[in-house]
């Protein structure tokens, strides 16, 4: 599967008829949201971003939204300042156009890695963020494997929150991968490899690190069994790679067979594509809430989309039905 082409594997397009739910997006991920608007079965709403010749944004909504429930498709990926003032000045736009309800559909909640005081004299930006949505006129958020699940409790607004985790595991559950261990690169992302690890069936180790800065990890240690093992390295985030291949490299040196790594969002920055190419990571499983930009993508990566999930939720958010079965895999 070429990366261009997100996998989506085990779903199926249906038709919903509602001509008050309507679906638009900015400039972050178009081809997500056309996506979740063609499993859906409804037309894309017919809007317009652009920019001034000095940088301002400019939202023109070119249909009718009054009285509808509206979901806005936007990842506040990079460029992170640009497409989060895109989503807020999109919510205002459908504010003064009477929307009965606005909804923010955020697949990659950028700032997510600044939720607490780290030290002394730290913003606290991903309540900043939350605050300049709410204040915009959003009704809800739906968004997709917060770095911190705290987050969801910086909005006084509903937020479903969905989990990328079953995604990954009917992936991995068809590759039918012999004597797999599921490995969680820090002690922080422990809750997650152990869902993944519950999915497969499989045991879990952690690998003991140190950050001495951002972007900069140090391996102490891994605690379990995985010698002679396929390992599966999973994070929320791969920004730089450098996390994801150090530990790869550490546990090569502990005597694993195979080593694969995944995430939700492949944010792939700076030298995260040549780190993850040279690396002995044998295949990179991520999904499509932010798109790989990349002029030369390394032939390790493997984009499952999202589309299907977020177009479920989207329906069962409008139909006032319960998410938590999206959870699920059978």
């Amino acid at each position: 599967m070429n990366f261009n082409e997100p996998s989506t594997e085990g779903f199926y397009s249906m038709t919903y008829c509602d001509s008050k739910l309507k679906i638009f997006t900015c400039n972050s991920n178009p081809k997500l949201a056309q996506q979740i608007a063609d499993y859906i079965g409804i037309p894309m709403g017919d809007s317009h971003t652009t920019s001034f010749s000095d940088g301002e944004i400019q939202v023109k909504l070119n249909e009718s939204v009054r009285g509808c429930h509206v979901y806005i498709v936007q990842s506040t990926c990079g460029p992170v300042n640009d497409n989060l003032m895109e989503l807020l000045i999109m919510v205002d736009a459908l504010k003064r156009a009477s929307a009965k309800s606005i909804n923010v559909v955020i697949p990659y909640y950028g700032y997510a890695r600044q939720d607490r005081k780290a030290r002394s004299r730290d913003p606290i930006t991903a309540k900043l963020v939350a605050n300049l949505i709410e204040k915009a006129g959003a009704h809800r958020v739906i968004t997709m494997d917060l770095h911190a699940m705290q987050i969801q409790g910086f909005f006084d607004i509903p937020v479903d929150h969905l989990l990328g985790v079953p995604i990954l595991a009917q992936y991995f559950r068809s590759k039918q991968i012999e004597n797999p261990v599921v490995v969680s690169p820090d002690h922080g992302g422990v809750v997650r490899a152990r869902k993944l690890a519950d999915f497969l069936n499989a045991p879990l180790a952690i690998i003991d690190k140190r950050r001495p800065e951002p972007n900069v990890s140090e391996v102490m240690n891994i605690i379990g069994n995985i010698e002679g093992k396929t390992a599966i390295l999973i994070d929320d985030i791969i920004d730089t790679a450098g996390t994801i291949v150090l530990g790869a490299n550490a546990l090569m040196e502990g005597g694993v067979k195979e080593v694969y790594a995944c995430c939700t969002h492949p944010v792939f920055s700076g030298p995260a594509m040549e780190r993850l190419e040279n690396s002995p990571l044998s295949e990179v499983i991520v999904t499509d809430t932010i798109p790989i930009m990349h002029p030369d993508p390394s032939d390790k990566i493997k984009v499952l989309s999202v589309a299907p999930l977020m177009g479920e939720a989207i329906i069962r958010v409008h139909e006032e039905l319960s998410i938590s079965k999206l959870f699920e895999i059978e």
